[in-house]
């Protein structure tokens, strides 16, 4: 067995038993691929990966071209004239946080006569330097979108603050997973909540997470 195999088998345990100890259902993987070689990919593809996450347009294009078959997802954050570039190529847009960018994936998906997916990302941190609706905007902002008929919104994404501890992320994940259930119990319909990546993730699905994102510890460390 390969090393990519071994660490598979790692991640889907280590998420297993996380699921379990939270005591919800099975948790979705994202593999996040960037500076990820197509071949590792295609190897990923047929070791039972099935969903991967980029982060920029450029690099991911000739990798969904050569794994049509696979659902793609774009995690990075988006540039208003990259818009045309991933409506109709990727499943799910995890990084919606404005509504300049919402309305851009309107504009484009109506012209391809297309339904885009997407998260909303919460600065769950309230971190300057970071993109994401603060979480006291976010009740009144998916309202909103209620009001653009082409965008699908699934659920809702946040990365904590960068900690050493996974612990430290915890109250993070927790106040993300709050104001999920308090959405939903508004009536809106979320079905994902997507946090936690190869650093913290099962501290975050400990709190709720359904969908996370995992790099490295797949993949390993890259520049």
């Amino acid at each position: 067995m390969n090393e990519l195999a071994q660490q598979i088998i790692k991640v889907r345990q280590r998420l297993q038993q996380a699921a379990q100890r939270a005591g919800h259902k099975p948790v979705q993987l994202l593999a996040v691929t960037k500076q990820v070689s197509v071949e590792r990919i295609e190897q990923a593809y047929t070791l039972g990966l099935t969903k991967f996450g980029e982060s920029k347009v450029q690099e991911a294009l000739p990798k969904l071209a050569r794994l049509p078959q696979a659902e793609w997802h774009y995690i990075g954050r988006l540039q208003t004239n990259k818009v045309k570039d991933v409506v109709g190529r990727f499943a799910l847009i995890h990084s919606l946080d404005r509504w300049k960018l919402a309305e851009a994936l309107e504009g484009e998906a109506a012209k391809k006569e297309q339904q885009v997916g997407v998260l909303v990302q919460v600065n769950i941190g309230r971190e300057e330097q970071k993109g994401g609706l603060d979480p006291a905007e976010v009740s009144d902002f998916i309202h909103e979108l209620s009001s653009l008929p082409h965008l699908r919104l699934e659920g809702l994404m946040a990365i904590p603050p960068q900690t050493a501890d996974p612990e430290e992320a915890r109250p993070y994940f927790r106040a993300m997973f709050q104001l999920f259930s308090s959405l939903r119990s508004g009536g809106f319909k979320l079905k994902l909540l997507s946090m936690g990546m190869s650093q913290d993730f099962e501290v975050a699905v400990e709190e709720g997470a359904n969908l996370v994102r995992i790099g490295s510890l797949l993949f390993g460390e890259r520049a």
